[in-house]
Protein backbone atom coordinates (compact mmCIF):
# COMPACT_ATOMS: atom_id res chain seq x y z
CA UNK A 1 0.00 0.00 0.00
CA UNK A 2 2.82 2.46 1.03
CA UNK A 3 4.62 1.59 -2.43
CA UNK A 4 1.07 2.57 -4.23
CA UNK A 5 0.70 5.57 -2.73
CA UNK A 6 3.47 6.43 -3.33
CA UNK A 7 3.05 6.14 -6.72
CA UNK A 8 -0.14 8.02 -6.86
CA UNK A 9 1.55 10.97 -4.80
CA UNK A 10 4.40 10.85 -7.88
CA UNK A 11 1.84 10.62 -10.72
CA UNK A 12 -0.31 13.54 -9.07
CA UNK A 13 2.50 15.86 -8.98
CA UNK A 14 3.26 15.74 -12.81
CA UNK A 15 2.34 16.67 -16.45
CA UNK A 16 4.93 15.35 -18.05
CA UNK A 17 4.05 12.03 -20.03
CA UNK A 18 7.42 10.96 -19.69
CA UNK A 19 7.44 11.41 -15.99
CA UNK A 20 4.52 9.65 -15.77
CA UNK A 21 5.33 6.62 -17.89
CA UNK A 22 8.80 6.22 -15.93
CA UNK A 23 6.61 6.15 -12.33
CA UNK A 24 4.68 3.69 -14.19
CA UNK A 25 7.45 1.60 -15.04
CA UNK A 26 9.43 1.34 -12.07
CA UNK A 27 6.73 0.28 -9.84
CA UNK A 28 5.57 -2.49 -12.06
CA UNK A 29 9.12 -3.97 -12.17
CA UNK A 30 9.04 -3.61 -8.07
CA UNK A 31 5.64 -4.74 -7.09
CA UNK A 32 4.66 -8.20 -6.44
CA UNK A 33 2.69 -9.65 -9.56
CA UNK A 34 -0.42 -9.52 -6.69
CA UNK A 35 -0.10 -5.84 -5.94
CA UNK A 36 0.66 -5.16 -9.69
CA UNK A 37 -2.39 -6.92 -11.25
CA UNK A 38 -4.77 -4.53 -8.31
CA UNK A 39 -2.70 -1.38 -9.49
CA UNK A 40 -3.21 -2.38 -13.45
CA UNK A 41 -6.94 -2.71 -12.29
CA UNK A 42 -7.34 1.10 -10.53
CA UNK A 43 -5.18 2.91 -12.64
CA UNK A 44 -6.81 1.55 -16.12
CA UNK A 45 -10.25 2.81 -14.39
CA UNK A 46 -11.29 -0.09 -12.67
CA UNK A 47 -14.01 0.32 -9.80
CA UNK A 48 -15.47 -1.92 -7.34
CA UNK A 49 -19.18 -1.72 -6.67
CA UNK A 50 -19.70 0.89 -3.54
CA UNK A 51 -17.82 -0.30 -0.39
CA UNK A 52 -19.49 2.27 2.05
CA UNK A 53 -22.46 4.72 2.04
CA UNK A 54 -20.45 7.79 1.23
CA UNK A 55 -23.07 9.23 3.92
CA UNK A 56 -21.46 7.18 6.73
CA UNK A 57 -17.94 8.08 5.83
CA UNK A 58 -18.59 11.79 5.93
CA UNK A 59 -20.70 11.65 9.50
CA UNK A 60 -17.54 9.25 11.05
CA UNK A 61 -14.63 11.49 9.84
CA UNK A 62 -16.60 14.75 10.78
CA UNK A 63 -16.79 12.78 14.05
CA UNK A 64 -13.18 11.81 14.45
CA UNK A 65 -12.44 15.30 13.49
CA UNK A 66 -14.14 17.12 16.04
CA UNK A 67 -15.76 19.08 14.07
CA UNK A 68 -19.69 20.70 13.29
CA UNK A 69 -21.54 20.12 9.96
CA UNK A 70 -21.27 23.08 8.77
CA UNK A 71 -17.48 23.89 8.98
CA UNK A 72 -17.06 19.92 7.20
CA UNK A 73 -18.82 21.34 4.08
CA UNK A 74 -17.30 24.29 4.13
CA UNK A 75 -14.10 22.76 3.88
CA UNK A 76 -14.92 20.00 1.27
CA UNK A 77 -16.19 22.45 -0.84
CA UNK A 78 -12.76 24.41 -0.17
CA UNK A 79 -11.11 21.27 -1.31
CA UNK A 80 -13.46 20.18 -3.79
CA UNK A 81 -12.96 16.48 -3.53
CA UNK A 82 -13.80 13.93 -0.95
CA UNK A 83 -11.63 11.59 0.13
CA UNK A 84 -9.25 13.94 -0.01
CA UNK A 85 -11.00 16.20 2.70
CA UNK A 86 -11.58 13.13 5.14
CA UNK A 87 -7.70 12.20 4.78
CA UNK A 88 -6.73 15.95 5.88
CA UNK A 89 -9.31 16.06 8.42
CA UNK A 90 -8.53 12.73 10.49
CA UNK A 91 -6.29 13.01 13.20
CA UNK A 92 -2.64 11.38 13.29
CA UNK A 93 -2.58 8.08 12.85
CA UNK A 94 -1.49 5.97 15.69
CA UNK A 95 -0.56 2.17 14.42
CA UNK A 96 1.43 0.63 11.22
CA UNK A 97 1.47 -1.63 9.06
CA UNK A 98 3.38 -3.78 6.02
CA UNK A 99 0.60 -4.90 3.93
CA UNK A 100 0.57 -4.35 0.21
CA UNK A 101 -1.93 -3.08 -1.82
CA UNK A 102 -3.67 -6.41 -2.82
CA UNK A 103 -3.71 -7.70 1.13
CA UNK A 104 -5.12 -4.10 1.72
CA UNK A 105 -7.81 -4.91 -1.44
CA UNK A 106 -8.86 -8.52 -0.52
CA UNK A 107 -8.33 -8.49 3.00
CA UNK A 108 -9.77 -5.03 4.12
CA UNK A 109 -11.64 -3.47 1.42
CA UNK A 110 -13.46 -5.59 -0.29
CA UNK A 111 -15.10 -7.07 2.87
CA UNK A 112 -16.54 -3.97 3.38
CA UNK A 113 -19.34 -4.83 1.12
CA UNK A 114 -22.13 -6.36 2.38
CA UNK A 115 -20.36 -6.03 6.47
CA UNK A 116 -23.00 -5.90 8.80
CA UNK A 117 -23.70 -2.13 9.29
CA UNK A 118 -23.28 -2.31 12.75
CA UNK A 119 -19.70 -3.22 12.39
CA UNK A 120 -18.99 -0.70 9.77
CA UNK A 121 -17.78 2.13 11.80
CA UNK A 122 -15.20 0.65 14.39
CA UNK A 123 -13.96 -1.40 11.37
CA UNK A 124 -13.04 1.56 9.75
CA UNK A 125 -11.82 3.34 12.23
CA UNK A 126 -9.33 0.77 13.13
CA UNK A 127 -8.09 0.78 9.39
CA UNK A 128 -7.49 4.51 8.77
CA UNK A 129 -5.69 4.63 11.95
CA UNK A 130 -3.59 2.19 10.42
CA UNK A 131 -2.72 4.17 7.29
CA UNK A 132 -0.05 7.09 7.21
CA UNK A 133 -1.39 9.99 6.04
CA UNK A 134 -0.27 10.15 2.00
CA UNK A 135 -1.88 6.82 2.40
CA UNK A 136 -5.41 7.41 3.78
CA UNK A 137 -5.76 9.76 0.44
CA UNK A 138 -5.51 6.45 -1.40
CA UNK A 139 -7.50 4.41 0.70
CA UNK A 140 -10.45 6.90 0.42
CA UNK A 141 -10.35 7.26 -3.25
CA UNK A 142 -10.59 3.54 -3.50
CA UNK A 143 -13.48 3.66 -1.23
CA UNK A 144 -15.53 6.34 -2.59
CA UNK A 145 -14.98 5.00 -6.32
CA UNK A 146 -13.02 7.95 -7.13
CA UNK A 147 -9.91 6.82 -7.72
CA UNK A 148 -8.37 9.40 -10.18
CA UNK A 149 -4.96 10.48 -10.90
CA UNK A 150 -4.07 11.91 -14.93
CA UNK A 151 -3.15 8.53 -16.01
CA UNK A 152 -4.74 6.85 -19.22
CA UNK A 153 -5.48 3.71 -19.95
CA UNK A 154 -3.00 4.25 -23.23
CA UNK A 155 -0.46 4.95 -20.36
CA UNK A 156 -0.99 2.04 -18.36
CA UNK A 157 -1.02 -0.51 -21.62
CA UNK A 158 2.46 1.53 -23.04
CA UNK A 159 4.12 0.47 -19.44
CA UNK A 160 2.87 -2.74 -19.60
CA UNK A 161 4.19 -3.19 -22.77
CA UNK A 162 7.38 -2.04 -21.84
CA UNK A 163 7.66 -4.22 -18.67
CA UNK A 164 7.05 -6.88 -21.02
CA UNK A 165 8.70 -6.56 -24.32
CA UNK A 166 5.49 -6.60 -26.33
CA UNK A 167 4.03 -5.23 -28.55
CA UNK A 168 1.04 -2.36 -27.09
CA UNK A 169 -1.65 -3.47 -29.59
CA UNK A 170 -1.28 -6.96 -27.70
CA UNK A 171 -1.64 -5.51 -24.27
CA UNK A 172 -4.36 -3.63 -25.35
CA UNK A 173 -6.36 -6.76 -26.57
CA UNK A 174 -5.46 -8.66 -23.14
CA UNK A 175 -6.71 -5.72 -20.65
CA UNK A 176 -10.03 -5.85 -22.69
CA UNK A 177 -12.25 -6.70 -19.91
CA UNK A 178 -9.47 -6.41 -17.45
CA UNK A 179 -11.33 -3.80 -15.42
CA UNK A 180 -15.15 -5.36 -15.21
CA UNK A 181 -16.46 -3.58 -11.98
CA UNK A 182 -16.68 -7.80 -10.73
CA UNK A 183 -13.09 -8.32 -11.68
CA UNK A 184 -10.93 -9.51 -9.19
CA UNK A 185 -7.45 -9.41 -10.29
CA UNK A 186 -4.91 -11.74 -9.28
CA UNK A 187 -1.35 -13.11 -9.63
CA UNK A 188 -2.26 -14.60 -12.71
CA UNK A 189 -4.14 -12.27 -14.54
CA UNK A 190 -1.25 -10.09 -14.30
CA UNK A 191 1.19 -12.39 -15.81
CA UNK A 192 -1.05 -13.06 -18.53
CA UNK A 193 -1.14 -9.20 -19.43
CA UNK A 194 2.90 -9.70 -19.85
CA UNK A 195 3.30 -12.85 -20.90
CA UNK A 196 6.13 -13.42 -23.99
CA UNK A 197 4.12 -13.44 -27.27
CA UNK A 198 5.82 -16.95 -27.58
CA UNK A 199 4.02 -17.97 -24.69
CA UNK A 200 0.40 -18.01 -26.45
CA UNK A 201 1.20 -18.45 -29.94
CA UNK A 202 1.42 -14.94 -32.45
CA UNK A 203 -2.31 -14.50 -33.46
CA UNK A 204 -4.05 -17.33 -31.07
CA UNK A 205 -7.49 -17.00 -30.79
CA UNK A 206 -9.21 -15.17 -27.57
CA UNK A 207 -10.89 -17.61 -25.73
CA UNK A 208 -13.84 -17.37 -22.87
CA UNK A 209 -16.10 -14.17 -23.67
CA UNK A 210 -13.04 -11.35 -23.77
CA UNK A 211 -13.99 -9.28 -26.17
CA UNK A 212 -11.38 -6.95 -28.69
CA UNK A 213 -10.25 -3.22 -28.34
CA UNK A 214 -12.78 -1.25 -29.95
CA UNK A 215 -11.89 0.75 -33.23
CA UNK A 216 -12.26 4.39 -32.58
CA UNK A 217 -13.26 7.29 -35.08
CA UNK A 218 -11.74 10.56 -35.45
CA UNK A 219 -13.78 13.61 -36.01
CA UNK A 220 -13.96 15.44 -39.65
CA UNK A 221 -14.97 18.88 -39.75
CA UNK A 222 -13.40 19.96 -42.95
CA UNK A 223 -15.45 21.49 -45.12
CA UNK A 224 -17.33 20.46 -47.86
CA UNK A 225 -15.34 21.57 -50.73
CA UNK A 226 -11.94 19.92 -49.09
CA UNK A 227 -13.51 16.18 -49.41
CA UNK A 228 -12.34 15.55 -52.47
CA UNK A 229 -8.57 16.66 -51.95
CA UNK A 230 -8.70 15.14 -48.68
CA UNK A 231 -10.15 11.74 -48.96
CA UNK A 232 -10.70 11.03 -52.38
CA UNK A 233 -13.41 10.12 -54.43
CA UNK A 234 -16.77 8.69 -52.44
CA UNK A 235 -16.08 5.18 -53.92
CA UNK A 236 -13.18 4.47 -51.57
CA UNK A 237 -15.37 5.01 -48.00
CA UNK A 238 -18.23 3.33 -46.91
CA UNK A 239 -20.67 5.74 -45.54
CA UNK A 240 -23.12 4.60 -42.54
CA UNK A 241 -25.31 6.71 -40.34
CA UNK A 242 -23.67 7.47 -36.89
CA UNK A 243 -26.22 6.04 -34.50
CA UNK A 244 -26.93 7.38 -31.07
CA UNK A 245 -27.02 4.47 -29.37
CA UNK A 246 -24.43 2.16 -26.99
CA UNK A 247 -21.41 1.05 -28.93
CA UNK A 248 -21.34 -2.85 -28.02
CA UNK A 249 -19.78 -5.94 -29.40
CA UNK A 250 -21.28 -9.63 -28.83
CA UNK A 251 -18.96 -11.73 -28.22
CA UNK A 252 -20.49 -15.33 -28.86
CA UNK A 253 -17.93 -18.21 -27.90
CA UNK A 254 -18.77 -21.76 -25.71
CA UNK A 255 -22.41 -20.92 -26.56
CA UNK A 256 -22.96 -18.09 -24.79
CA UNK A 257 -22.81 -14.66 -25.58
CA UNK A 258 -21.17 -11.90 -23.31
CA UNK A 259 -22.29 -8.35 -24.00
CA UNK A 260 -19.78 -5.79 -23.45
CA UNK A 261 -19.83 -2.06 -23.68
CA UNK A 262 -17.39 0.44 -25.39
CA UNK A 263 -16.71 1.32 -21.50
CA UNK A 264 -15.69 -2.53 -21.28
CA UNK A 265 -18.56 -2.95 -19.16
CA UNK A 266 -20.62 -6.55 -18.98
CA UNK A 267 -24.05 -5.49 -19.96
CA UNK A 268 -25.10 -9.01 -20.67
CA UNK A 269 -27.95 -8.82 -17.93
CA UNK A 270 -29.55 -5.69 -19.21
CA UNK A 271 -30.03 -6.53 -22.73
CA UNK A 272 -31.20 -10.38 -22.02
CA UNK A 273 -32.58 -10.62 -26.12
CA UNK A 274 -29.25 -9.89 -27.28
CA UNK A 275 -27.28 -12.35 -24.83
CA UNK A 276 -29.89 -15.08 -26.40
CA UNK A 277 -28.22 -14.80 -29.61
CA UNK A 278 -25.76 -17.01 -28.28
CA UNK A 279 -28.15 -19.80 -29.00
CA UNK A 280 -28.26 -18.58 -33.00
CA UNK A 281 -24.94 -17.28 -33.84
CA UNK A 282 -21.83 -19.56 -35.20
CA UNK A 283 -19.57 -20.11 -32.76
CA UNK A 284 -16.21 -17.87 -32.65
CA UNK A 285 -18.71 -14.60 -33.56
CA UNK A 286 -17.65 -11.65 -32.61
CA UNK A 287 -19.78 -8.29 -33.87
CA UNK A 288 -19.32 -4.98 -33.41
CA UNK A 289 -22.41 -2.53 -33.79
CA UNK A 290 -24.16 -0.31 -31.88
CA UNK A 291 -27.36 -0.98 -29.33
CA UNK A 292 -30.32 1.18 -29.81
CA UNK A 293 -33.78 0.98 -28.62
CA UNK A 294 -36.28 0.06 -31.90
CA UNK A 295 -39.55 -0.38 -32.98
CA UNK A 296 -40.74 -1.91 -36.59
CA UNK A 297 -43.03 -0.32 -38.36
CA UNK A 298 -46.23 -2.51 -37.57
CA UNK A 299 -45.67 -1.87 -34.18
CA UNK A 300 -45.06 1.55 -34.80
CA UNK A 301 -48.63 1.39 -36.14
CA UNK A 302 -49.95 0.24 -33.17
CA UNK A 303 -48.83 2.62 -31.03
CA UNK A 304 -50.09 5.34 -32.77
CA UNK A 305 -53.52 3.89 -32.60
CA UNK A 306 -53.10 3.70 -28.83
CA UNK A 307 -51.66 7.19 -28.46
CA UNK A 308 -52.79 10.31 -30.58
CA UNK A 309 -49.75 12.44 -29.04
CA UNK A 310 -47.51 12.50 -32.20
CA UNK A 311 -44.89 14.66 -30.71
CA UNK A 312 -44.64 12.20 -28.30
CA UNK A 313 -42.58 9.69 -30.82
CA UNK A 314 -39.26 9.65 -31.69
CA UNK A 315 -38.24 10.00 -35.44
CA UNK A 316 -37.96 7.33 -37.80
CA UNK A 317 -34.67 5.88 -39.10
CA UNK A 318 -34.87 3.99 -42.36
CA UNK A 319 -37.65 3.29 -44.42
CA UNK A 320 -40.45 5.62 -42.65
CA UNK A 321 -43.83 5.17 -43.07
CA UNK A 322 -45.81 8.31 -44.30
CA UNK A 323 -44.65 11.95 -44.02
CA UNK A 324 -40.95 10.69 -43.21
CA UNK A 325 -41.04 8.24 -46.22
CA UNK A 326 -41.67 11.20 -48.50
CA UNK A 327 -38.84 13.38 -46.55
CA UNK A 328 -36.41 10.44 -46.73
CA UNK A 329 -37.11 10.30 -50.87
CA UNK A 330 -36.81 13.59 -51.00
CA UNK A 331 -33.56 14.13 -49.45
CA UNK A 332 -32.63 11.56 -51.62
CA UNK A 333 -31.66 8.76 -48.60
CA UNK A 334 -31.26 4.92 -49.53
CA UNK A 335 -34.03 3.21 -47.82
CA UNK A 336 -32.99 0.25 -45.48
CA UNK A 337 -33.60 -3.29 -46.30
CA UNK A 338 -37.37 -4.07 -45.78
CA UNK A 339 -36.52 -6.20 -42.38
CA UNK A 340 -34.36 -3.43 -41.17
CA UNK A 341 -37.60 -0.72 -41.67
CA UNK A 342 -38.34 0.98 -38.57
CA UNK A 343 -38.01 3.49 -36.34
CA UNK A 344 -34.85 4.12 -33.61
CA UNK A 345 -35.98 5.63 -30.62
CA UNK A 346 -33.93 9.00 -28.52
CA UNK A 347 -31.44 8.16 -26.76
CA UNK A 348 -33.03 8.78 -23.51
CA UNK A 349 -35.45 5.84 -24.52
CA UNK A 350 -32.40 3.41 -24.20
CA UNK A 351 -31.30 5.45 -20.63
CA UNK A 352 -34.64 4.06 -19.20
CA UNK A 353 -33.67 0.47 -19.60
CA UNK A 354 -29.62 1.14 -18.20
CA UNK A 355 -31.34 2.79 -15.42
CA UNK A 356 -33.33 -0.11 -14.40
CA UNK A 357 -32.04 -2.69 -11.70
CA UNK A 358 -34.83 -5.42 -12.54
CA UNK A 359 -36.05 -5.71 -16.17
CA UNK A 360 -39.90 -7.25 -16.29
CA UNK A 361 -41.45 -8.37 -18.72
CA UNK A 362 -43.41 -4.81 -19.58
CA UNK A 363 -40.05 -2.69 -19.81
CA UNK A 364 -39.12 -4.90 -22.37
CA UNK A 365 -41.54 -4.95 -24.23
CA UNK A 366 -42.22 -0.93 -24.47
CA UNK A 367 -38.56 -1.22 -25.17
CA UNK A 368 -36.63 -3.57 -26.91
CA UNK A 369 -33.58 -2.98 -28.27
CA UNK A 370 -31.37 -4.56 -31.26
CA UNK A 371 -28.32 -4.35 -32.71
CA UNK A 372 -27.37 -2.82 -35.65
CA UNK A 373 -24.32 -4.48 -36.73
CA UNK A 374 -21.46 -3.00 -38.58
CA UNK A 375 -18.71 -4.78 -38.14
CA UNK A 376 -17.68 -8.61 -37.94
CA UNK A 377 -14.65 -9.05 -35.93
CA UNK A 378 -14.08 -12.81 -35.37
CA UNK A 379 -15.74 -15.42 -37.56
CA UNK A 380 -15.41 -19.27 -36.82
CA UNK A 381 -12.97 -18.27 -34.12
CA UNK A 382 -10.65 -16.45 -37.06
CA UNK A 383 -9.70 -12.96 -36.09
CA UNK A 384 -11.00 -11.05 -39.07
CA UNK A 385 -9.34 -7.72 -37.94
CA UNK A 386 -5.79 -7.78 -40.45
CA UNK A 387 -9.06 -7.94 -43.42
CA UNK A 388 -10.28 -4.86 -45.19
CA UNK A 389 -13.29 -3.11 -44.69
CA UNK A 390 -15.32 -4.04 -47.49
CA UNK A 391 -14.20 -7.87 -47.05
CA UNK A 392 -15.28 -8.08 -43.08
CA UNK A 393 -18.51 -5.76 -44.39
CA UNK A 394 -19.53 -8.56 -47.00
CA UNK A 395 -18.89 -11.48 -44.29
CA UNK A 396 -20.97 -9.77 -42.32
CA UNK A 397 -24.05 -9.45 -44.95
CA UNK A 398 -23.77 -13.07 -45.54
CA UNK A 399 -24.00 -13.78 -41.23
CA UNK A 400 -26.51 -11.83 -40.53
CA UNK A 401 -28.87 -13.08 -44.13
CA UNK A 402 -27.95 -16.60 -42.83
CA UNK A 403 -28.71 -15.93 -39.20
CA UNK A 404 -32.03 -13.40 -40.34
CA UNK A 405 -32.69 -12.61 -36.23
CA UNK A 406 -35.49 -9.93 -35.61
CA UNK A 407 -33.07 -8.54 -32.64
CA UNK A 408 -30.01 -8.63 -35.36
CA UNK A 409 -29.81 -5.80 -37.90
CA UNK A 410 -27.36 -4.65 -40.67
CA UNK A 411 -26.50 -1.29 -39.97
CA UNK A 412 -26.84 0.00 -43.64
CA UNK A 413 -24.78 1.55 -46.07
CA UNK A 414 -25.38 4.31 -48.07
CA UNK A 415 -24.00 5.71 -51.55
CA UNK A 416 -23.54 8.96 -53.29
CA UNK A 417 -22.26 9.93 -56.41
CA UNK A 418 -20.41 12.82 -54.72
CA UNK A 419 -19.74 14.07 -51.30
CA UNK A 420 -21.74 16.82 -52.43
CA UNK A 421 -24.84 14.41 -52.95
CA UNK A 422 -23.99 12.29 -49.51
CA UNK A 423 -23.84 15.82 -47.79
CA UNK A 424 -27.41 16.48 -49.08
CA UNK A 425 -28.51 12.57 -47.87
CA UNK A 426 -27.08 13.66 -44.42
CA UNK A 427 -28.89 16.74 -43.69
CA UNK A 428 -31.51 14.41 -43.17
CA UNK A 429 -29.87 13.09 -40.09
CA UNK A 430 -31.76 15.23 -37.71
CA UNK A 431 -35.59 13.88 -38.94
CA UNK A 432 -34.02 10.28 -38.70
CA UNK A 433 -32.94 10.11 -35.37
CA UNK A 434 -28.95 10.11 -35.79
CA UNK A 435 -25.94 12.07 -35.21
CA UNK A 436 -24.51 12.50 -38.84
CA UNK A 437 -22.26 9.86 -41.13
CA UNK A 438 -19.45 7.31 -40.40
CA UNK A 439 -16.65 7.82 -43.56
CA UNK A 440 -14.67 4.14 -42.75
CA UNK A 441 -12.14 3.71 -45.74
CA UNK A 442 -12.50 0.36 -47.50
CA UNK A 443 -9.45 -1.14 -47.00
CA UNK A 444 -8.96 -0.08 -43.66
CA UNK A 445 -8.16 -2.74 -41.15
CA UNK A 446 -9.95 -3.03 -37.73
CA UNK A 447 -7.33 -1.08 -35.64
CA UNK A 448 -6.76 -0.53 -32.07
CA UNK A 449 -8.22 2.61 -30.38
CA UNK A 450 -7.87 5.96 -32.39
CA UNK A 451 -5.20 4.78 -34.19
CA UNK A 452 -4.49 5.75 -38.14
CA UNK A 453 -1.59 3.28 -38.76
CA UNK A 454 -4.03 0.42 -40.15
CA UNK A 455 -7.13 2.77 -41.37
CA UNK A 456 -9.50 5.26 -41.14
CA UNK A 457 -12.81 5.91 -39.97
CA UNK A 458 -14.13 9.18 -39.80
CA UNK A 459 -17.02 10.91 -38.13
CA UNK A 460 -18.83 13.37 -40.23
CA UNK A 461 -21.36 14.79 -37.49
CA UNK A 462 -24.14 17.33 -38.00
CA UNK A 463 -23.89 20.56 -36.52
CA UNK A 464 -24.93 20.68 -32.75
CA UNK A 465 -28.82 21.97 -31.67
CA UNK A 466 -28.32 25.47 -30.37
CA UNK A 467 -30.25 28.42 -28.09
CA UNK A 468 -29.49 31.00 -25.98
CA UNK A 469 -29.87 30.39 -21.90
CA UNK A 470 -29.64 32.33 -19.09
CA UNK A 471 -27.12 30.91 -16.22
CA UNK A 472 -29.72 31.25 -13.35
CA UNK A 473 -27.20 28.64 -11.15
CA UNK A 474 -24.07 27.94 -10.39
CA UNK A 475 -21.88 25.50 -8.56
CA UNK A 476 -18.24 25.37 -7.38
CA UNK A 477 -16.15 22.63 -9.44
CA UNK A 478 -14.42 19.79 -8.66
CA UNK A 479 -9.85 19.25 -8.47
CA UNK A 480 -8.24 22.33 -10.05
CA UNK A 481 -11.72 24.06 -10.49
CA UNK A 482 -12.51 23.55 -6.72
CA UNK A 483 -12.57 27.62 -5.61
CA UNK A 484 -14.39 28.05 -8.99
CA UNK A 485 -18.15 28.50 -9.38
CA UNK A 486 -17.56 26.45 -12.99
CA UNK A 487 -20.97 24.02 -13.11
CA UNK A 488 -24.25 26.12 -14.13
CA UNK A 489 -27.82 25.68 -14.37
CA UNK A 490 -29.35 27.39 -17.55
CA UNK A 491 -32.66 28.40 -17.79
CA UNK A 492 -34.99 29.64 -21.04
CA UNK A 493 -38.08 32.61 -20.81
CA UNK A 494 -41.85 30.20 -20.78
CA UNK A 495 -42.81 33.31 -22.97
CA UNK A 496 -42.11 35.49 -25.41
CA UNK A 497 -41.06 39.17 -24.64
CA UNK A 498 -43.96 41.26 -24.12
CA UNK A 499 -46.11 38.60 -21.91
CA UNK A 500 -46.71 39.55 -18.49
CA UNK A 501 -45.41 37.70 -15.67
CA UNK A 502 -43.19 35.64 -17.66
CA UNK A 503 -40.38 33.31 -16.00
CA UNK A 504 -37.12 31.39 -16.61
CA UNK A 505 -37.34 27.91 -16.63
CA UNK A 506 -34.31 25.67 -16.11
CA UNK A 507 -33.52 22.99 -18.30
CA UNK A 508 -29.96 21.95 -18.79
CA UNK A 509 -26.68 21.96 -16.91
CA UNK A 510 -23.22 22.34 -18.46
CA UNK A 511 -19.29 22.70 -17.24
CA UNK A 512 -17.20 22.52 -20.36
CA UNK A 513 -16.36 24.95 -23.62
CA UNK A 514 -14.91 28.08 -21.70
CA UNK A 515 -11.80 28.81 -21.10
CA UNK A 516 -9.99 29.36 -17.83
CA UNK A 517 -9.95 33.45 -18.59
CA UNK A 518 -13.69 32.77 -19.41
CA UNK A 519 -14.68 30.99 -16.58
CA UNK A 520 -12.47 33.18 -14.15
CA UNK A 521 -14.57 36.02 -15.03
CA UNK A 522 -17.56 34.64 -15.28
CA UNK A 523 -17.00 33.38 -11.50
CA UNK A 524 -16.14 36.99 -10.53
CA UNK A 525 -19.59 37.68 -12.01
CA UNK A 526 -21.89 34.99 -9.82
CA UNK A 527 -19.80 36.02 -6.82
CA UNK A 528 -21.03 39.73 -7.22
CA UNK A 529 -24.92 38.52 -8.46
CA UNK A 530 -25.65 35.98 -6.02
CA UNK A 531 -29.18 36.29 -4.37
CA UNK A 532 -29.31 32.57 -2.31
CA UNK A 533 -26.80 29.60 -1.19
CA UNK A 534 -28.22 26.22 -0.87
CA UNK A 535 -24.68 24.46 0.34
CA UNK A 536 -22.67 24.86 -2.40
CA UNK A 537 -25.11 25.72 -4.95
CA UNK A 538 -26.19 29.52 -5.38
CA UNK A 539 -29.23 31.33 -7.61
CA UNK A 540 -27.88 34.37 -9.43
CA UNK A 541 -29.53 37.39 -10.86
CA UNK A 542 -30.18 36.78 -13.97
CA UNK A 543 -27.56 38.89 -16.19
CA UNK A 544 -25.39 36.17 -18.26
CA UNK A 545 -26.53 34.83 -21.55
CA UNK A 546 -24.69 31.84 -22.96
CA UNK A 547 -24.82 29.69 -26.57
CA UNK A 548 -25.43 26.23 -25.34
CA UNK A 549 -24.96 23.38 -28.08
CA UNK A 550 -26.32 19.84 -27.35
CA UNK A 551 -26.64 16.94 -29.82
CA UNK A 552 -30.12 15.52 -28.76
CA UNK A 553 -33.49 16.30 -27.72
CA UNK A 554 -36.78 14.69 -26.43
CA UNK A 555 -39.27 15.41 -24.43
CA UNK A 556 -38.97 14.40 -20.51
CA UNK A 557 -41.82 14.51 -17.50
CA UNK A 558 -38.55 14.41 -15.19
CA UNK A 559 -38.15 17.42 -16.13
CA UNK A 560 -39.23 20.78 -15.27
CA UNK A 561 -39.46 21.86 -18.49
CA UNK A 562 -40.57 19.09 -20.05
CA UNK A 563 -37.91 18.60 -22.13
CA UNK A 564 -34.48 16.58 -22.02
CA UNK A 565 -31.14 17.80 -23.64
CA UNK A 566 -27.87 15.38 -24.76
CA UNK A 567 -24.37 16.62 -24.22
CA UNK A 568 -25.26 20.19 -23.55
CA UNK A 569 -22.20 22.16 -23.56
CA UNK A 570 -21.46 26.19 -23.65
CA UNK A 571 -20.78 27.41 -27.38
CA UNK A 572 -19.56 31.08 -26.19
CA UNK A 573 -20.06 33.81 -23.62
CA UNK A 574 -23.19 35.44 -25.29
CA UNK A 575 -22.31 39.15 -23.91
CA UNK A 576 -23.70 40.50 -27.09
CA UNK A 577 -27.08 39.44 -26.15
CA UNK A 578 -29.13 40.76 -23.33
CA UNK A 579 -31.49 38.48 -20.65
CA UNK A 580 -34.65 39.73 -22.09
CA UNK A 581 -33.42 38.12 -25.88
CA UNK A 582 -32.70 35.05 -24.68
CA UNK A 583 -34.67 32.53 -26.25
CA UNK A 584 -37.95 30.78 -25.08
CA UNK A 585 -39.24 27.17 -24.03
CA UNK A 586 -41.24 27.50 -27.54
CA UNK A 587 -37.69 27.48 -29.21
CA UNK A 588 -36.81 24.56 -27.50
CA UNK A 589 -40.33 22.76 -28.29
CA UNK A 590 -39.81 23.33 -31.69
CA UNK A 591 -36.12 21.53 -31.86
CA UNK A 592 -38.53 18.48 -30.85
CA UNK A 593 -38.67 15.49 -33.84
CA UNK A 594 -41.41 15.83 -35.31
CA UNK A 595 -43.59 12.83 -35.41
Amino acid sequence: MKAFAALYRELDASTSNLVKQAALQRYLRAASPRDAAWAVYFLAGGKPRQLVPVKLLRLLAQEAAGLPEWLFVESYEAVGDLAETIALLLPPSDGTHELGLADWVEQHLLPLRGAPAEGLPDTLRAQWRLLAPEERLVYFKLITGAFRVGVSKLQVTQALAAVGGLDPKRVAQRLMGYTHIGARPGEADYAALIAPEAAEGEGAPISGGQPYPFFLAHPFNEPLERFDELLGPPSGWQVEWKWDGIRAQIVCRGGQAWIWSRGEELVSERFPELAALGDVLPEGTVLDGEIVVWRDAPAEAETRARNDDADAEAPTAGAAPGARAAEAAAAGVAPMPARTAGRVQPFAELQKRIGRKTLGPKLLRELPVVLLAYDLLEEAGQDLRPLPQHERRARLDALLAAVNHPVLRPSPVLTGDSWADLARQREASRSLGVEGFMLKRRDAQYGVGRTKDVGLWWKWKIDPLTVDAVLIYAQRGHGRRASLYSDYTFAVWDGPPGKEGRQLVPFAKAYSGLTDAEMAKVDAVIRKTTIESFGPVRSVRPTLVFELGFEGIARSPRHKSGIATRFPRMLRWRQDKPVEEADTLQTLQALLPQG
